[in-house]
């Protein structure tokens, strides 16, 4: 069990931490891109799975831009985006996702901690997922893409006046380790082993 010493606002990463969604959100990508060749599409899924903090406008870029070299429009990465929400909103509204253990502690100290959604998920997807499995009501505010993680970090202490040493984020990626760094504030590492050994400490179970 961690105790957060001295921290009074957790910042919450949301898919592998709140949501068991990667196997999904891979499903998304791959539906969505159906009509691409397997090998390409293989590319991305590992870009994805080693990249779990980035946002789906990154991920849709790199496949264009990396791994086909074509260049994408504005207008067709808003479809693609669209059409990879539409996916989820069907897919990842069932209880049985959630990971209990995370849920379980959120729910014990929502009186204890000010806390916040920072995800690289798309930010209108993330409030409705989190209004239809009924936590919506523990977070002071839910934010994703398309504003990159360590921005709405950032955004965060501005607007609520916080300063660095009371917040930490818990996440399961490179990329949220690096969005806390660059914002000066403790990163505990969840449910991905490659992330132990870095940041504040390691959280083995919230049980």
């Amino acid at each position: 069990m961690i105790d957060f010493i001295n921290k009074s606002v957790i910042l919450w990463d949301f898919d592998g931490v709140i949501l068991d969604s990667m196997p999904i959100r891979e499903y998304g990508f791959k539906k969505v891109l159906e009509k691409y060749p397997d090998n390409e599409v293989k590319k991305l899924l590992v870009f994805h799975n080693e990249n779990g903090g980035l946002s789906r406008y990154v991920k849709f870029r790199y496949f264009f831009e990396e791994v086909r070299d074509e260049s994408l429009s504005e207008e067709q990465l808003s479809r693609l985006a669209n059409s990879y929400s539409e996916i989820m909103r069907k897919k990842l509204c069932e209880r049985e996702n959630l990971i209990s253990e995370t849920v379980n502690y959120i729910k014990k100290n929502q009186h204890s901690f000010t806390m916040h959604i920072v995800s690289g998920s798309d930010g209108n997807e993330l409030r409705y997922l989190c209004n239809q499995l009924n936590i919506f009501q523990y977070f002071k505010t839910i934010e994703g893409s398309p504003t990159p993680k360590i921005k709405l970090i950032g955004n965060l202490i501005q607007k609520f006046n916080y300063t660095p040493k009371e917040l930490c984020l818990i996440g399961d990626s490179k990329n949220d380790l690096e969005a806390a760094e660059a914002n000066k504030i403790d990163f505990f590492g969840y449910n991905n082993r490659f992330l132990k050994g870095v940041g504040k400490n390691y959280i083995i179970s919230f049980s």
